[in-house]
């Protein structure tokens, strides 16, 4: 009996790449392929990747170099290079790694079916880049095996041009999903077993029904919070400018819309969020989270902060802890700022600011937000949570879960097979980590 092929996708960054990964696999699998583990042993290699942080293009390039080296001994190897990065790099890619078949960019994964088949069919190299108009969506070959939420996007690309993001560049200008077909998946991952629904986007809440500027994120917010059986509901990521009050009243109104939000500020510093281009000033930042935590007060907020933009000073970077411990922030995503291709700060008439000093200023920014996470995490000591089970833990007989504000939790198994990945269990948190709970099984009471 001939060894069936076997296909190995590496995923690097964001949730989107994620569900782009799923995507991919699901693709393969129509063609008969089977997912594996093991490098070595594949017939199909992609590598998805994300080009947020400096270096990437040569990271990409250094796993990429590693695989090559598998053609030595499977001739019949193809290599693919996905994700942002390949977006970025097209055709210069096939010209540093010669070993490398074909390029799929962010705008088409969809047409990884038929890029493989040619390559196969005709040997030649291809590059599949750009976003067509015409791109589709196909969300029945999304691969949902293994998988504890359901992911769902609803808007792709970016039309912002904040000075420091590449995305716009890597994910394209703004598309928006139907309402109808975003609807439509949801049902149907409810109708697989999936008890929690993220919506995702680079700007999730700036949706808006195509051709119809009168529904917006909170009209989709309120449809599907109302879908039955969908018992969590979350979206990523947000942007601050774009939050209407009618969207923030959903977290009174819908129970089952998740007590956690990520809402990046990326800076506590008016002067640096206007060389930025974020369009919004700290005041407004702060209101925005009064009257979230009017709507949901238990609400956990995160966010992501770059350190070391040009020109910060000694005083915008205290302004960036004052932000940090007015808001009390669930969890931070902090990095020293890096300088990415084709965006416009690194041409900004603005000094550099020494790597020694963005580090060790990362480095208070971290001992900052963890004495407070700590904190918060102590005053949740006691409570019942309801958890969602991701997966099984390191540790024999443990498994982890996220609460509802998006901590996660681990917690001994009650009994051997009790408990399922994707399932909803209560949990007595015992104990807090800076960055983790313990809990125990608490049985429902009768």
């Amino acid at each position: 009996m001939n060894k069936p092929r076997q296909y190995f996708i590496e995923t690097w960054g964001c949730q989107m790449n994620e569900l782009d990964s799923l995507r991919l696999a699901g693709q393969l699998n129509r063609q008969g392929l089977q997912k594996t583990q093991d490098a070595a042993a594949a017939d199909v290699i992609l590598l998805n990747s994300c080009s947020v942080r400096e270096k990437a293009s040569q990271k990409a390039y250094s796993r990429l170099g590693e695989y090559r080296l598998l053609k030595q001994k499977n001739e019949d190897l193809k290599i693919g290079f996905c994700g942002c990065v390949a977006q970025q790099q097209g055709d210069e890619a096939l010209k540093r790694i010669k070993e490398l078949d074909f390029v799929v960019g962010t705008g088409r994964v969809d047409e990884l079916e038929r890029v493989l088949e040619h390559c196969r069919n005709t040997g030649e190299r291809i590059v599949a880049t750009g976003f067509p108009e015409d791109r589709q969506y196909d969300m029945d070959v999304i691969v949902r095996d293994g998988q504890y939420k359901g992911m769902v996007t609803i808007i792709e690309g970016c039309n912002k041009r904040c000075t420091f993001c590449i995305v716009p560049t890597t994910r394209g200008p703004e598309r928006c999903r139907p309402m109808v077909q975003i609807l439509e998946e949801v049902e149907k991952l409810v109708e697989k077993g999936f008890c929690e629904i993220e919506l995702l986007g680079q700007t999730v809440n700036h949706w808006r029904e195509p051709g119809a500027d009168l529904l917006d994120f909170a009209d989709l917010l309120d449809r599907v919070a109302r879908v039955p059986g969908v018992e969590r509901l979350r979206f990523v990521t947000s942007y601050p400018r774009d939050f209407t009050q009618d969207m923030v009243d959903q977290f009174a109104t819908h129970a089952n819309l998740c007590s956690y939000l990520h809402l990046p500020v990326q800076s506590g510093s008016n002067r640096v969020l206007k060389t930025m281009g974020r369009g919004y000033e700290i005041e407004s930042y702060l209101d925005l989270v009064e009257r979230l935590r009017v709507a949901r007060p238990e609400l956990a907020l995160s966010t992501d902060l770059i350190v070391g933009f040009p020109g910060e000073t000694a005083e915008d970077f205290e302004q960036t802890l004052a932000l940090v411990r007015q808001v009390r922030f669930s969890s931070v995503f902090a990095f020293c700022y890096s300088p990415r291709p084709g965006t416009a700060a690194p041409r900004l008439p603005l000094p550099e600011i020494e790597p020694e000093i963005a580090s060790s200023r990362l480095q208070e920014l971290f001992k900052t937000q963890g004495e407070i996470q700590k904190q918060l995490n102590e005053e949740l000591v006691g409570d019942c949570h309801e958890v969602l089970v991701t997966g099984q833990g390191k540790q024999p007989g443990y498994w982890n879960g996220r609460t509802s504000c998006h901590r996660i939790v681990h917690f001994q198994e009650p009994a051997p097979q009790a408990i399922k990945a994707g399932s909803l269990i209560d949990v007595e948190i015992t104990h807090a980590n800076a960055h983790s709970l313990l809990g125990r099984f608490s049985p429902p009471t009768s």
